[in-house]
């Protein structure tokens, strides 16, 4: 990630009475965002922490021990961060936790919940915030670009996850939750047959029949619509690979287990929610998914 640059300043920021605010660039957007004096620490045996101030000249220096040592140290390591996760916390538990404590004593003792979801790890896309999962209602695994590998591909987490949620858990629904502007599924479409080995590589390919088909299908798109429509088959190819695993095949076929998918726009706050149709995407060879119950929620 590229480091904020302080820019230049007509005078300097400490030649006036009035507190002076440094701009850095904003990383992802190119506009600026006010940042406060960055320090940075040294360590030396015996003799506390030396400050810097990022605005230079002339340059800011204290030698700190003891509690003020301490403050500064906290304050680098993000625990500013943590207490708003501390206030978040409080609040939950003062809020929730006690209000409903019942409930979430019933929960220390075991889960049952209806859904499994597999979740992009995208951190805009929650699915408890989006769909108001409370918990114990859904036993959630998310990795990058919501995808499931098939039965011959191995072991991995997601798969680990439907297992116990599936045979342990008795879940009767599957439900897979793609996005809009989802960077796995641009990675899958702009990567290149030889590029160099990565570890998003690797784990991208599970789609890489969606990406087939959707360069098939939108070749006369740009490659942003390319990907959003990609976005939506590689959940379809992700539902087809669930059925490719014998036990939840098995469930499937009686009736035991649903399998959805779904599609959070956050750009325009909308959902789209489908049903798989097993056998309608029997009759097709299990090559193309056959939705039913397609649902839009704005």
């Amino acid at each position: 990630m590229a480091a904020l640059q302080p820019t230049s300043l007509s005078k300097h920021p400490l030649s006036s009475g009035t507190p002076t605010q440094i701009f850095g660039s904003k990383v992802q957007s190119g506009d600026f965002r006010p940042t406060q004096f960055r320090f940075w620490t040294s360590f030396r045996s015996n003799t506390g922490v030396k400050l810097k101030a990022s605005a230079e000249p002339p340059a800011l220096t204290w030698e700190l021990k003891g509690d003020e040592q301490n403050g500064i140290m906290e304050m680098e390591s993000g625990c500013d961060l943590f207490g708003k996760l501390k206030n978040g916390f409080l609040s939950f538990k003062s809020h929730k936790y006690m209000e409903n404590l019942e409930r979430y004593q019933a929960l220390a003792k075991g889960q049952a919940p209806k859904f499994m979801v597999i979740a992009c790890a995208d951190s805009r896309v929650c699915p408890s915030t989006i769909l108001g999962f409370e918990p114990g209602e859904a036993f959630m695994v998310r990795n990058v670009a919501n995808m499931v590998p098939t039965y011959e591909s191995g072991p991995s987490e997601t798969n680990a996850a439907l297992e116990f949620a599936v045979n342990s858990l008795e879940v009767e629904n599957v439900f897979i939750i793609g996005h809009s502007c989802c960077g796995g599924i641009r990675a899958l479409m702009s990567m290149q047959d030889k590029a160099e080995s990565s570890f998003i590589r690797s784990w991208v390919t599970v789609g890489k029949n969606a990406k087939l088909s959707t360069k098939a299908a939108a070749s006369n798109l740009s490659f942003d619509q390319q990907c959003t429509h990609c976005e939506k088959e590689s959940i379809n190819n992700s539902l087809l690979n669930l059925l490719t695993y014998p036990w939840i095949e098995e469930k499937v076929k009686k009736g035991m287990l649903s399998l959805h998918g779904g599609y959070y726009d956050f750009v325009n706050c909308t959902f789209e929610k489908w049903t798989l149709d097993y056998k309608g995407s029997i009759m097709n060879g299990k090559t193309r998914v056959v939705v039913k119950d397609r649902l839009f929620w704005c």
